[in-house]
């Protein structure tokens, strides 16, 4: 059985850890070089709709997470394995359909960029999922 408290708790995870590296990331530490390269196509970021994401993509990756243990305890290892996994969905549309669609020059800066954007936000987000959905056995 799906908890829902376990999803409503990596949700709650997902969006801070999310919030905590992707505004530093893009509005901060790379603002400029993402608007140079013609990545950034408005001034100022809808926020509400890309908080909506982030919440959305969480309780998606949070519901289906615990399927794919198929009966296994949760550890670190596989939350960042599945996180990772699922992360690949959210990579393709942040990285190549938007390559795709909007004039990003150089792609390969970009790519490089967002790939390692992406790994982090999994891996953090990952060893999160695994923490969260670890059975609390009482002995």
């Amino acid at each position: 059985m799906v908890s829902t408290r376990k999803i409503a708790q990596f949700v709650a995870a997902y969006f801070v850890i999310t919030m905590c590296w992707a505004y530093p990331w893009h509005m901060v530490l790379f603002h400029d070089l993402y608007a140079a390269i013609g990545a950034l196509q408005r001034t100022e970021p809808l926020m509400a709709y890309g908080m909506s994401a982030v919440v959305l993509q969480g309780a998606v990756i949070g519901y289906l997470f615990p399927y794919y243990l198929a009966g296994r305890p949760s550890t670190i290892r596989l939350g960042v394995q599945f996180n990772l996994l699922a992360g690949l969905l959210t990579y393709s549309v942040m990285a190549f359909a938007n390559v795709a669609k909007f004039n990003i020059e150089p792609v390969s800066v970009f790519l490089l960029y967002q790939t390692t954007f992406q790994l982090v936000h999994f891996v953090l987000s990952g060893i999160a999922m695994g923490l969260i959905f670890k059975s609390r056995r009482i002995q």
